[in-house]
């Protein structure tokens, strides 16, 4: 073979593989952008927020209490609903990643925000949430949930703000709330935790959701846990 056609050889294998490098990089480029809109936002915030986000589980007289909780602190400080952990004689948190540990009662609050911390000691520095400003909280604007209900961990759903109801200082959505789901956030479009999932109005004795849950804001929550934010 002549050096001209080695040089053309040589040129289109070049060639080849650059076209096939930009066809790759493009159907990568594509699948990543696939998420548009919603989807995106649903997507994102869920896979930034839920390594934050932990199973509460409670062993009391009657039987096991299971909920959710927020890591709010690096080093192993958990938000979740006290009626989750009240009266309990051994409580145990597992996270995102099925790391099991022995939970403490730190604190709680139940007149007004039916609230919980926990302390437990990680191997290493945990993932946190973020909590938002819930005075700019709008009916009408996107919310996202992240719990564990009936046990199914990890759990996300979508709603909106149904209605705030300023007399009893709670958030009401549409997203389902159900039980296992106590103690986990509501939160923006941002990622930001706007509320703490506490209850849902049930008439047929948790039988069915009916889109009626209430979370406790979360300045009311900063209330409890500033002293502990990272």
């Amino acid at each position: 073979m002549s050096k001209h056609l080695k040089f053309l050889s040589v040129i289109f294998v070049l060639l080849v593989s650059f076209i096939s490098g930009v066809m790759v990089n493009n159907s990568v480029y594509s699948k990543e952008n696939d998420y548009k809109g919603e989807e995106f936002i649903n997507v994102t915030v869920y896979e930034r927020i839920n390594p934050a986000i932990v199973l509460v589980e409670a062993q009391m007289l009657d039987g096991l209490s299971s909920g959710t909780g927020c890591i709010i602190n690096k080093n192993g400080i958990i938000l979740t609903s006290s009626h989750v952990v009240d009266r309990a004689s051994y409580i145990e948190v597992t996270t995102a990643k099925g790391e099991t540990y022995k939970a403490e009662v730190m604190k709680t609050e139940n007149s007004n925000g039916d609230l919980a911390l926990l302390r437990i000691k990680p191997n290493k520095p945990l993932p946190v949430i973020k909590l938002g400003d819930s005075s700019m909280v709008k009916v009408g604007q996107k919310v996202l949930a992240i719990g564990n209900p009936f046990g199914f961990n990890g759990t996300l759903t979508t709603g909106i703000v149904s209605r705030i109801d300023y007399e009893r200082n709670k958030i009401q959505t549409d997203a389902a709330i159900n039980p296992g789901s106590s103690g986990g956030p509501i939160l923006n479009a941002n990622g930001e935790v706007i509320g703490i999932s506490q209850s849902i109005f049930n008439p047929d004795n948790n039988k069915s959701n009916i889109g009626i849950g209430f979370a406790v804001p979360a300045n009311e929550v900063k209330k409890l846990v500033s002293a502990y934010l990272n």
